[in-house]
This record gives C-alpha cells, sequence and structure tokens, in this order.
C-alpha cells in the first residue's frame, strides 16, 4: 500500500489544505472516497489513518483533508494552533475546501492510472457529514454519500441565549475538553448561516439527492441526536440507515487512538460502510 502525506492544496481563503492519500499502486482504476472530518477535528485525529488504510485494502483511493480554517497549522497538523483561523470557519469555507480537494485529486496526475473520477464517493463525520450531504446534493460528480454520525440541521442549533451572546460580544468560545482551549467562534460564523441559509438547508439538500446515501449513527450519540439522523433518511429517498446501538459519537474512538487495528464499532463502522461503496 502507498500512501502520499501532508499534500498541500491552496485555498480559497488564504489558508491552504492539507490532504492525505492512501492507495494500492495496482494501476487498476479505483473508486475515490473523500473523508470530511468534524467539527474540532482534524485528519490525522484518533484512528482515522487506520480508516484510510483500510479503505485502501479494500481496492479504494481514500482521501482525507484538513478544512483550511479547522485550527491547526500547515507546520503542525495535530495541534490547534491557529484560533484565529478557527474563528473565522464558516460552512461555506468547508464546501469550498471540500470542492478544491475534489477537483484535485480527480486531476492530480501521477494518481491518473489509479483512480476512476466516474466513481467518486464522501463519507463525512459530524459537521463534515452535513457539509457532505451539502456538496454531493450540488455537485453531479458525486456517485455515492455516506454519512457518520451526521448533523442534520445547521441553524436550529444555536441557541437563542447562545445568538444573543454572540450578538452583543462578537464572538462565544468553544470548550476543547481534550486540550482544554476556548476555541473562538465570531459572529461572521451565525451571520454566514443567515446570508446562506438556502444553500445550507441540509435537509433540503437531502431531498433533492439521487444517489445511494447511508446514513450510519450511534444510539448514544453524546453530540449530535439519533433524530438528525432518522430525519435526513426521511428526507433522503434514496437512502439507508444503519442504527449502532449503544455507539457513541465517535464510535468509541478517543484521540490519541493506541490500539493498531480496528476494533469494536469503528471497524462494524468502516467495513459496513466499504461494503456499500462495493455493492
Amino acid at each position: 500500500m502507498e500512501s502520499i502525506k501532508n499534500h498541500l492544496i491552496n485555498g480559497l481563503h488564504r489558508k491552504p489544505i492539507l490532504a492525505d492519500v492512501f492507495y494500492k499502486a495496482d494501476g487498476k482504476a479505483k473508486p475515490i472516497v473523500i473523508f470530511s472530518h468534524g467539527f474540532k477535528g482534524f485528519k490525522d485525529w484518533g484512528h482515522f489513518n487506520l480508516v484510510g488504510k483500510a479503505f485502501a485494502e479494500a481496492g479504494m483511493v481514500f482521501v482525507k483533508f484538513n478544512f483550511s480554517h479547522n485550527g491547526t497549522t500547515v507546520e503542525n497538523p495535530l495541534e490547534f494552533g491557529d484560533l484565529e483561523a478557527f474563528g473565522n470557519n464558516n460552512y461555506i469555507i468547508e464546501l469550498d475546501d471540500l470542492k478544491l480537494v475534489m477537483d484535485w485529486i480527480l486531476g492530480y496526475e501521477p494518481l491518473h492510472d489509479q483512480t476512476d473520477p466516474e466513481q467518486l464517493f464522501l463519507i463525512g463525520h459530524s459537521r463534515g457529514g452535513g457539509i457532505s450531504v451539502l456538496k454531493a446534493a450540488e455537485d453531479a460528480r458525486v456517485k455515492k454519500l455516506c454519512t457518520w454520525a451526521a448533523v442534520s440541521d445547521i441553524l436550529n442549533r444555536n441557541k437563542q441565549r447562545t445568538i444573543e451572546t454572540w450578538k452583543k460580544n462578537g464572538v462565544i468560545h468553544a470548550r476543547n475538553g481534550r486540550t482544554q482551549q476556548d476555541m473562538p467562534l465570531y459572529l461572521q460564523f451565525y451571520e454566514t448561516q443567515l446570508k446562506h441559509k438556502e444553500r445550507l438547508n441540509i435537509l433540503k439538500a437531502a431531498r433533492q439527492l439521487g444517489i445511494p446515501f447511508l446514513i450510519i449513527h450511534g444510539t448514544n450519540d453524546e453530540a449530535v441526536s439519533s433524530k438528525d439522523a432518522t430525519d435526513l433518511r426521511l428526507a433522503a429517498a434514496h437512502s439507508e440507515l444503519v442504527m449502532i446501538d449503544g455507539a457513541n459519537h465517535t464510535f468509541e474512538t478517543r484521540h490519541p487512538y493506541t490500539d493498531s487495528t480496528l476494533t469494536g464499532n469503528a471497524e462494524l463502522v468502516v467495513n459496513r460502510t466499504i461494503s456499500f461503496f462495493k455493492s
């Protein structure tokens, strides 16, 4: 198995995108899978390298990347060293980033003989799942979609008290329990949601999907309600819902992930997704 690590892609919003690729160098055209991480996430979080290797072993080209404004840096993609970028992130930037990654992998000459551009699939975890639904609905190049613990709504996740604080102070902070950082979210994040509320309507996008869509969610998700999964299932005509009994938001994985193999619900999610993409 081959890999490309920390490939630099120029972003549209003054910040670069770092991408990794896992694949078998067998000269065969293979499906492309692009994975989008979630809020306070990054491409090397937890078990994501093992996830990439699993998809590559299953005969796919797996791409994972850091959103340009996720708060990590090119110099240190494992830590949140750019909280100013984090605070200025928004869903439109992330949609632009995902399109750039799609454009890049489809046009990347060194992998031209390894990829099948007619089999471009998306996976997204949590907020990255919502972004993936939106992008799949607006880009006909996407042929299959899978979400892991995805959000089904954006605007209604903002509580009125939070909105009032945003408007008063211009910023709110999200506590990162792992790093003990108070991570800023500037008012532009909310204002961007309002300005683009039609484009950012995830359930509307799900209703427009004409491609196979696998929705995976845990019954004990502490961050995103399992109702989000059922709402996506009801909205998307060509969707299938897999509820994993007892699974939490990250399917019992954490960062750092010290196991050398995928186990338990994490392995179940990956295997189920691979089967869906290969069917």
